[in-house]
């Protein structure tokens, strides 16, 4: 064994394999194996272990004792695989690099045969094998959906060539990680055969990179990085972390020191998207630590956080979080992927004041198998925090006392933080095509081809912003293009950083379509009737009107908003809503109103009565009455006898 350089009287072996292992021990044999079998024997393999704790280490040592060719280096900590790629590059010998991903497998002629195409094209910089992949399929060629992989590469060792570090860019991209950059060094060739295959199993790093499962919040909690990322997976958006939250990382920005009568405030669950919002507590004069579920989606943000202002507890073990941290009370959030570790929170408990701050959605959690977990939270939990009357009253249908005054309060649970609003708005319009330009972040639901195209006969646009919205949205958009090719514009995803200096040029902005059917009786209500949509905060951002579908007779949340406010243009069919959109003076009325209550959709401007709220509960909680004792016990019995039946 050897850290670094072979001994220097030894000849370079031909080919160096770089094999970066993170957490892989159960793979590692098999990679290994491949390794030893094949017919080409001219190599030496450099393999860097990227911070493993379950005994790949070890496994390593065991191999490099048995052959002199493999070569080991170790990091104290994960540092991703561009570092642990790099660092096999650094040690390199051979004049060729293969690269032998620790759960991926080669075929004994794999080596033999690139090396061959690679001395069949002395032109050629790369050399790649076909690949078995997704458990039985083949391909010569590179993936449509995954491009080329680490497994069925040999190139050149071209010097200056570098893999992208996490510090630089996180992606599931080999294209955008590095081999774009050897691309000007010569051609790619293929070799014709198949000879390695690309293991398909849910633990595979694309699969935690890639959205809607995988993604930035994944990756973060997979392995615990503090530090703010670039990140864009193939499926995603662009997200640049430490551009969106350098004001908050900024050394010059002032210490806020925690009041003395301050709450200490123990985070559970996760933030969605909005997560910087929960810095306005500290600014308040609170201390915040956090306990994260452990397997959040794409959007679900969890620590340790990008901006800071937030101490992790150090044990996921929720009572050993709360006995560390010493809340004065815990704030439980968010959407329906944090119910069941939110519920076992709760369970676990030792008597902190427990608040459940729901978003979205209850639908979902009967669909997902985890409504007594939300039955459990909301019967359970000190305080409730609904994010709209609506809401709060449908819960009162379901559970007994989820309306109660003076147990909940009412608070959209995804507000962003006020500095994003802070900055000047646009001018309007300048844009190449006259006529009335609208907006959809996000998803155009409600929005059919048909609707667009009806619209652009009135000469109104639609701009649909999100790559990866747009991913999942192809159909729609080939269909609108054909009906409407000049009114439906694309653009990128933009982040809370560029919402008021890019929307602010629209005339309106879309929530929502839908027709509801409730009738006015809110036992009939669906999602759409009770919530409210996380990008009203976005719209409002660029002082835009919000438009949706009148629905007189009917409970709709954000009807209730738009009315009591005056924010929304509200329309009966597409010809209403194209002469309101054109009357000027009904866009003004309703964008000044906008403007007048901007605010109450920043985060910051409910702080105060979220701070009174969590202090009430705290009050209560402390002499809990025998009846609220009762409702925690009897729904957590139910959850028991339900289990064992």
């Amino acid at each position: 064994m050897s850290d670094g350089q072979g001994a220097p009287h030894e000849p370079a072996p031909r080919v160096t394999v770089v094999l970066p292992t993170h957490e892989r021990a159960p793979f590692l044999s098999r990679a290994l194996d491949a390794l030893s079998a094949q017919s080409f024997t001219d190599w030496e393999l450099r393999a860097v272990d990227d911070g493993s704790t379950d005994g790949t280490f070890g496994m390593l040592e065991t191999a490099a004792a048995a052959d002199p060719r493999i070569h080991l280096r170790r990091f104290e900590r994960n540092r991703g695989l561009g570092a642990a790629l790099n660092a096999g590059l650094d040690d390199a010998q051979g004049s060729l690099i293969a690269y032998l991903p620790d759960d991926d497998t080669w075929y004994p002629e794999h080596l033999e045969r690139l090396v061959r195409s690679l001395d069949d094209h002395p032109d050629a910089v790369l050399a790649y094998s076909g690949l078995r992949h997704h458990y039985n399929g083949e391909s010569l060629e590179p993936l449509e959906a995954d491009g080329l992989q680490l497994v069925q590469l040999l190139h050149r060792r071209t010097a200056g060539f570098r893999w992208k570090t996490r510090e630089e860019l996180v992606t599931d991209s080999l294209a955008w990680m590095g081999l774009d950059d050897l691309a000007p060094h010569g051609a790619f060739v293929a070799t014709g055969e198949v000879t390695c295959e690309w293991v398909d199993h849910p633990g595979q790093r694309h699969k935690l990179l890639r959205e809607p499962v995988g993604g930035i919040a994944p990756y973060r909690r997979r392995y615990r990085i503090a530090e703010p990322l670039r990140f864009h997976s193939t499926a995603g958006d662009l997200i640049d972390e430490g551009q969106r939250y350098a004001r908050y990382r900024d050394p010059a920005r002032p210490v806020r020191e925690p009041r003395p009568d301050g709450l200490r405030i123990l985070l559970v669950g996760e933030l969605a998207y909005n997560a910087d919002r929960i810095i306005a507590l500290e600014e308040a004069g609170h201390r915040l630590s956090g306990l994260w579920m452990p397997d959040p989606y794409w959007y679900n943000t969890v620590g340790p956080l990008p901006f800071g202002h937030v101490v992790d507890a150090s044990s996921d073990d929720p009572l050993e979080a709360i006995r560390e941290t010493r809340p004065d009370v815990i704030y439980a959030l968010l959407n329906w992927q944090a119910v069941p570790f939110a519920a076992r929170v709760m369970r676990e408990n030792p008597g902190v004041p427990f608040v459940w701050h729901f978003k979205e959605g209850p639908f979902i959690s009967l669909e997902k198998g985890h409504w007594d977990d939300l039955v459990e939270l909301t019967a359970g939990a000190d305080g409730l925090i609904h994010t709209s009357d609506e809401m709060r009253t449908w819960f009162g249908t379901v559970v007994p006392g989820a309306e109660d005054p003076e147990r909940t309060l009412v608070l959209d649970g995804d507000l962003p933080k006020a500095e994003w609003f802070q900055v000047p708005l646009p001018p309007r319009g300048a844009f190449e095509d006259d006529g009335i330009h609208t907006v959809v972040p996000g998803r155009p639901i409600g929005l059919h081809p048909e609707d667009v195209a009806a619209l652009a006969g009135h000469d109104v646009h639609l701009h649909f912003y999100g790559d990866f919205t747009q991913g999942q949205w192809r159909g729609w958009i080939e269909r609108t293009r054909s009906m409407a090719p000049r009114h439906l514009h694309l653009h990128s995803a933009v982040g809370q950083e560029r919402w008021v200096e890019e929307f602010g040029r629209y005339d309106a902005g879309w929530l929502h379509v839908f027709e509801s059917r409730n009738g006015g009786e809110l036992r009939r209500a669906t999602w759409d009737d009770l919530n409210i949509p996380a990008r009203m905060a976005t719209l409002a951002a660029g002082a835009l009107p919000m438009l949706q579908r009148s629905n007189e007779g009917h409970v709709v949340a954000t009807q209730t908003w738009a009315r009591r406010t005056g924010t929304g243009i509200l329309f009966r069919d597409w010809s209403d809503l194209a002469e309101r959109l054109h009357d000027e003076a009904e866009r003004r009325r309703a964008r000044d109103a906008v403007m007048a209550v901007r605010d109450e959709l920043t985060f910051d401007a409910h702080v105060p009565r979220l701070e009174a709220f969590l202090r009430a509960t705290i009050d209560r909680a402390s002499g809990r009455s025998p009846a609220r004792l009762r409702a925690r016990d009897g729904a957590q019995a139910g959850r028991v006898l339900r289990k064992a039946g």
